[in-house]
């Protein structure tokens, strides 16, 4: 057995063990069976430190649960389906804020009181995920049209007319291209597209296009950088905003593209996803002092204002755990795989809990844990499992090949 498959074999053994253990982690400690839904904020032993229910992360639950038993034989267990199920009819019966409306609230109360609005596409992108994918599950045409229904709001409210979304337009306020939105539309045609047939790919065909090109008015300054933000027609911003870099979000970016490619079957846009949404990110984001990924950077060099700034958060290395792997899986250079070996290794010694399963999201610069809750706002059953699922499934890909 050469070295490289003996590597990949020991990769897979713990990847598939982590997510094992994440999934009785969220299982154990996270359903509310009176209310229903999710709780989200998690101490470091299980135990429930704040009820209140975050949209985004309600539905991201809701879509991991029901992916992981719709693919996966060992998840095919009546628990996760019933989960998914009170989690999706949680979702249906609270998220949006008012009937009639497609509007989804951030934030709710543990029986499911609006709290916060985000006007953003997000909470209701997430509840896209969710529906369609527990549509699959069911097979409910229902939920299925439903997820297209909003798709379309969605596409409204980005393209045409953002007022829906409550955002009020002021004078000084500069028209920007972040990068996140084209993202989240293209993870969603995916999402809506994914083995349903040339009609529907055809549907949304000219809008994951605009996605993908909105996204490369991202690669500036000469192919040097990934900025998060640019002008509608792809120009660099002025100050803090226009100069912000985030290397895990254009690593995320980066395996987008790299699923597109692979079904256009267009080698030109895998080039560019690796030389500039994989490689780009890694070189200029990592601590070359103390590993890891800086979570935001000023091109210029400039100390970024946000305060988490130098953190190493748990999500950015699963998207460059996913981005890496997809992309040596797709070219099979020694280097990329060299790469995933390096940030698997930071990973996998800085960010999970062997005493009581799961990761920590929050490190310090120097990989100390600071933030040691499970979950939280942003931290859910999503990051963690999203990439260790994907990993197993391609290295299982990338071995079996080896024995052809």
């Amino acid at each position: 057995m050469a070295l490289a498959e003996v590597c990949l074999e020991e990769y897979r053994e713990r990847i598939r063990k982590e997510l094992d253990n994440a999934v009785d982690f969220w299982l154990k400690y996270s359903h509310d069976t009176i209310y229903g839904g999710f709780f989200t904020c998690i101490g470091r032993d299980g135990k429930v430190y704040d009820e209140l229910k975050y949209v985004w992360l309600q539905g991201r639950q809701v879509w991991m649960y029901c992916r992981l038993y719709r693919t996966m034989d060992r998840f095919r267990k009546p628990e996760i389906l019933e989960a998914a199920k009170a989690g999706g009819a949680f979702l249906r019966k609270f998220a949006r804020v008012s009937s009639g409306q497609w509007k989804c609230a951030f934030c709710l109360t543990r029986d499911g009181k609006a709290v916060k609005i985000q006007r953003t596409i997000f909470s209701e992108c997430f509840y896209i995920m969710a529906i369609d994918e527990l549509g699959r599950v069911l097979g409910d045409k229902d939920m299925q049209l439903e997820a297209e229904q909003l798709m379309e709001q969605l596409i409204y409210w980005v393209k045409e007319d953002s007022s829906g979304l409550g955002r009020p337009q002021l004078p000084g306020d500069v028209p920007t291209n972040s990068m996140a939105v084209p993202m989240m539309l293209l993870c969603l045609v995916q999402q809506l597209t994914d083995g349903r047939g040339q009609e529907v790919v055809h549907k949304y065909r000219e809008l994951a296009s605009w996605c993908v090109q909105q996204i490369l008015q991202h690669i500036q300054r000469d192919g040097t950088a990934i900025l998060e933000n640019v002008s509608p027609e792809g120009a660099e911003l002025p100050g803090c905003q226009g100069r912000l870099q985030n290397p895990g979000h254009a690593l995320e970016a980066g395996w987008f593209l790299l699923q597109v490619s692979a079904e256009q079957g267009d080698a030109e846009l895998r080039q560019t996803a690796i030389n500039k949404f994989v490689e780009l990110p890694y070189q200029k984001g990592w601590d070359k002092e103390h590993g890891g990924l800086f979570y935001f950077l000023d091109v210029d060099g400039h100390c970024p204002t946000q305060l988490e700034w130098s953190m190493k958060l748990w999500w950015p290395h699963c998207e460059a755990l996913i981005a890496f792997l997809m992309a040596y899986s797709q070219t099979k250079k020694p280097e990329l795989l060299e790469t995933f070996s390096q940030v698997y290794e930071y990973t996998f010694n800085h960010f999970p809990d062997a005493k009581n399963g799961e990761w920590f999201g929050y490190l310090t610069q120097e990989g100390k844990v600071t933030l040691d809750f499970k979950g939280g706002p942003f931290k859910g059953f999503f990051h963690v499992p999203r990439c260790l699922y994907m990993c197993e499934r391609m290295l299982d890909d990338l071995l079996a090949n080896t024995k052809d």
